[in-house]
């Protein structure tokens, strides 16, 4: 189980048959107090590899740089022989289930800073008395832009 930022965009591999592999880095950091009283980060980078089809077109759809996640998932380790002929390793993290912490908003202001916006957002304005709402009774009705599939 991690906890993490994705270090970057998630890369999208398809397959034919359907199949397809997303793979993206994330980082999780611990912070404590060392003897001499000063706060230390220590940053981990993990390499997450997902196979699993619903979860993979959720992660290639929604997943950007920065977002934050929850991951469950296996190690694996894997070895081949590379160019020289020395047999190289790599452990992944092959993904089997995972929550987006990030919320649509801090989503947004992070796509604003990614393009160079400036992160302001202007209020909303009210709306103008020929824009009457229905009669709800008093209740306010609440309407959810929501494409997320979960």
């Amino acid at each position: 189980m991690l906890i993490g930022n994705l270090g970057k965009d998630p890369e999208t591999k398809h397959f034919e048959g359907g199949g397809m592999l997303v793979k993206f880095p994330i980082a999780t950091s611990e912070t404590y107090t060392n003897r001499a009283g000063e706060k230390v980060t220590q940053t981990e980078w993990h390499n997450v590899v997902i196979t699993r089809k619903g979860l993979a077109d959720v992660c290639e759809r929604y997943l950007k740089k920065g977002h934050k996640i929850y991951l469950e998932g296996k190690l694996k380790t894997r070895s081949w022989t590379d160019d020289a002929g020395n047999t190289r390793y790599m452990t992944e993290v092959s993904g089997d289930n995972m929550t987006i912490l990030t919320s649509r908003e801090e989503a947004s202001s992070m796509q604003e800073r990614q393009e160079g916006g400036s992160g302001y957002t202007p209020p909303s304005t009210p709306p103008s008395p020929s824009q009457k709402e229905p009669d709800t009774n008093g209740f306010k009705i609440e309407e959810e832009d929501d494409d997320l599939p979960f």
